[in-house]
């Protein structure tokens, strides 16, 4: 009897946890498709399809260059051999490290009418005024397209490389021996083997550009997700916001879904004995040349760049380190951050080990459930957490105001606690990817040992489970911690007054046009981001 109440109590909790997971997305869905007001029709007949065309032309563009991109290099460097290749096979990465975002501040700055580089053409040139030269318009759909493709491309890198190494030698030898070319193994052998890794990443990129918003704000881009925070924050709009974040909320679901289809036949095995494995293949001459520069230019524009136009701001008035409210905001990114990671690995602790030791049918769903906030964008989920939260938040307050005849003021919207919850919903899945990983290591039948000397779940998992899974779990704190520090769109709606973050007063300076102000958060944003990318090379270094 007390085995059953035990497995009920660990499955309820796993439940609750999924719960709280989809609470923002049922929320949207409640109040787009329960409107307090049409507004709807309004949209559709104004701004509604500038903002889907915009989306919709955005996510096709940058999954395009970025599965190219992505590809090309991952097949460069596990095939081939080439001068920089140690390096760039880590450095290609890098761009990960610094938000698409901040990237655009830098990038605009630079080539703008006014940056170093149009200067430096009208000085040499001796032109007087932009009529007298053409220049790309940098504040354009397709600066935004190059911005966020340098900044997502290592997403189809990552997953690519990882297809391309674990590729058999096998079948490239074989049609080596028929003559096919290096170009010709490339298109015909290598890219259908990865497709389901390839598009997987394209459908990161996607989701990612979906739900960006400042760098197509900061480019004058209007979408789906600018829509939503202008509805809302400049209308007053809730329900208006709403129904664009379900229309958003769709396209999301339809991209999981044409993802997970389109790989649903394409299953590929490798040989189980005398596997041969891909020997790189030495490059010579011009084509040597050719690959360190087809490497090296998207970690140049996606990374060398944007950091080197950011530590120049950042240093030219060294004033700005000295200003307190910088270090306010680094030490509420600090509580934020943390304490959503915190809660996001013991929440996933929670639910992998109650999966396990609950064996009931179906309870495992419970899983690949948990995982649909990472999905969603982070604008859609501040909208779903932000307006039920102050409905309870003020009837709350109310009730303690009637009951004491003081007021506690909101306790909830009105600190940090809203974006705590916001980033645990978010990042979730990142925590349980790595925490199911680490605990998949050691099988089952040690806790099932533990257990039946008597020990209880929670003391099975503490003095059993943890010291053995806990580099698993500091390394998916860490990651959630970086990705944490890097949101932008849900910080922005969620925060209280007066209340800023890394990102947040990054994205205020750079509003202003005080590129200066903005740099010394941006510096800091970008050196967190960096420990993403060192944990991603120990990765790389332990496959091998």
């Amino acid at each position: 009897m007390t085995v059953h109440s035990r497995v009920d109590t660990w499955a309820v909790s796993a439940l609750a946890i999924v719960v709280v997971v989809l609470f923002p997305v049922v929320a949207v869905l409640g109040m787009a498709t329960f409107p307090a007001e049409g507004v709807f029709g309004h949209l559709v007949s104004t701004v509604l399809p500038r903002y889907l065309a915009n989306s919709l032309l955005l996510m096709a563009s940058v999954g395009i260059i970025t599965g190219v991109v992505g590809t090309v290099t991952a097949w460069l460097v596990v095939m081939c051999s080439f001068p920089g290749r140690a390096w760039l096979e880590w450095a290609l990465l890098l761009p990960l490290a610094v938000p698409a975002y901040i990237a655009a501040y830098a990038l605009v700055d630079f080539w703008e009418y006014a940056g170093p580089a149009q200067t430096l053409v009208r000085d040499l040139a001796g032109w007087t005024g932009k009529q007298d030269y053409w220049f790309p318009e940098v504040r354009s759909r397709a600066g935004a397209i190059l911005v966020l493709s340098l900044s997502l491309y290592p997403y189809v890198y990552l997953l690519a490389r990882a297809a391309f190494r674990d590729q058999s030698a096998n079948v490239l030898e074989v049609a080596r021996t028929l003559g096919c070319g290096f170009s010709g193994r490339f298109l015909r052998i290598a890219v259908p083997l990865a497709r389901p890794a390839i598009l997987g990443g394209v459908a990161i990129v996607m989701m990612e550009t979906l739900s960006d918003f400042g760098t197509v704000e900061y480019f004058a881009v209007q979408t789906l997700t600018t829509g939503i925070m202008t509805t809302w924050l400049e209308a007053s709009n809730a329900a208006g916001a709403a129904q664009i974040s379900s229309l958003l909320l769709t396209i999301v679901v339809v991209l999981v879904i044409a993802e997970r289809v389109s790989r649903h036949k394409a299953r590929f095995y490798q040989p189980g004995r005398k596997q041969i494995y891909l020997v790189a293949e030495q490059l010579r001459g011009l084509r040597a040349v050719a690959a360190t520069v087809i490497c090296s230019l998207p970690v140049m524009l996606g990374f060398l760049m944007p950091v080197s136009i950011i530590l120049h701001h950042s240093f030219s008035k060294v004033e700005i380190w000295s200003d307190m409210t910088l270090w306010a905001s680094a030490v509420n990114t600090l509580y934020v951050s943390f304490t959503a990671a915190l809660i996001t690995v013991a929440t996933a602790v929670l639910l992998v080990f109650g999966i396990r030791v609950s064996y009931r049918e179906g309870i495992a769903l419970l899983a690949p459930l948990s995982t649909i906030g990472y999905a969603v964008p982070g604008v859609v989920l501040g909208i779903g957490i932000l307006i039920p939260l102050a409905a309870f938040d003020h009837a709350f307050a109310d009730l303690i105001l009637y009951l004491t005849g003081a007021d506690p003021g909101l306790l909830i919207t009105g600190t940090g606690v809203a974006i705590v919850l916001a980033y645990s919903i978010r990042f979730f899945a990142l925590a349980l990817s790595s925490t199911d990983s680490a605990f998949e290591r050691w099988h089952p039948a040690i806790g099932d040992a533990a257990r039946s000397l008597g020990t209880s779940p929670l003391a099975t998992v503490r003095k059993v489970y943890l010291p053995l899974v806990k580099g698993g779990l500091l390394t998916a704190g860490l990651l959630v911690f970086v990705d944490c520090v890097k949101e932008l769109p849900a910080t922005l709606l969620l925060r209280p007054f007066g209340f800023n973050t890394l990102a947040t007063r990054t994205y205020d300076f750079a509003s202003l046009e005080d590129l200066s102000r903005a740099s010394s958060a941006a510096v800091v944003v970008i050196l967190v981001g960096l420990a993403s990318v060192i944990i991603m090379a120990a990765a790389f270094r332990r496959q091998r």
